[in-house]
């Protein structure tokens, strides 16, 4: 289980965030940081692969590196300081909705939706919403997302095409490029704590009708 050692080492990583470091400390990465992290990945998969069968069951396909791509960063820390992982049908870098789990130094992460949207599915989930945004704001505005997450977050748009602004007038959430939700709690109080997988599964249940909704939109 994850514990104070967890936190440790990603504390000390944003202070020493080069190889040399790294390497002397990759054993420590390895029981620490990855078993723990991957082993949280095991306890959540067995119910996300239930809501979803096209979810890879294998929790290393969701798994994101630690090493950070810096060919277009200015950051040139090779390291990243959290644990990512990505799951939606087609695996954790899918276009497809899904769910996304993060935990770093002191907090969990956790969201889902669509992230990233290619112009033809932008246009089918808009006009998705368009058609009837009752539909899409009784999700959106529903007691158990907003109490785990607030409001519907992401990039907008200036512009909208206009077979589509009947549903503007209803929602100015058709103007998103993104259609995502995205939480954070301490990770502290769930150190050795099974307590962790469910809060994590609650949050996660909380944005399973978005995703469907989302699903359905792209066929």
């Amino acid at each position: 289980m994850i514990n104070s050692a967890y936190s440790s080492f990603f504390k000390e990583l944003s202070s020493n965030n080069h190889k040399e470091w790294f390497h002397a400390n990759k054993k420590r990465y390895e029981a620490d940081v990855k078993k723990p992290f991957l082993h949280l990945l095991e306890d959540l998969l067995p119910t996300l692969t239930s809501w979803d069968e096209n979810i890879f069951s294998d929790p290393k396909k969701a798994l994101f590196r630690i090493n950070r791509d810096i060919r277009f960063s200015k950051d040139k820390s090779p390291y990243n300081t959290i644990m990512k992982a990505g799951f939606s049908a087609g695996g954790r870098k899918s276009e497809l909705p899904g769910y996304y789990l993060g935990i770093d130094a002191e907090n969990v992460h956790v969201g889902g939706g669509l992230f990233m949207i290619k112009p033809p599915e932008l246009k089918k989930v808009r006009t998705s919403i368009a058609k009837n945004p009752d539909t899409f704001l009784s999700i959106v505005e529903s007691k158990s997302f907003t109490s785990n997450f607030g409001r519907l977050k992401g990039e907008k748009a200036k512009r909208l095409d206009k077979e589509l602004m009947n549903g503007a007038n209803r929602t100015d959430l058709i103007f998103n490029k993104q259609f995502y939700a995205m939480a954070e709690f301490p990770l502290e109080p769930f150190y050795e704590s099974k307590k962790l997988v469910d809060e994590i599964l609650d949050h996660f249940k909380a944005i399973k009708p978005l995703n469907s909704y989302l699903q359905e939109a792209l066929i």
